[in-house]
């Protein structure tokens, strides 16, 4: 497939982010951009995000009680 340059202006701590990531990822800083306009336009983000809520949302009285005992669990070795 035929490759199109484009340019765009954001913030360095926005770029740095985009060099970093796609470092990690092992992709050039293009490949890791044409891979997340991909993904949001084929919806796969917007489906893992509703994912996500979805789950935080059926399990959030474990994250709550796990949340509530190292509370209190911090309390008790300040006494």
């Amino acid at each position: 497939m035929a490759k199109t340059q484009l340019g765009a202006r954001v913030d360095e701590d926005v770029a740095e982010l985009a060099r970093s990531r796609a470092a990690d990822l092992g992709l050039s800083v293009g490949d890791y951009l044409a891979r997340l306009v991909h993904d949001d336009a084929s919806g796969l983000r917007a489906r893992a995000v509703d994912a996500a809520a979805r789950f935080l949302t059926e399990h959030q009285s474990v994250f709550d009680e796990a949340e509530q005992d190292q509370q209190v669990s911090r309390g008790s070795r300040a006494a």
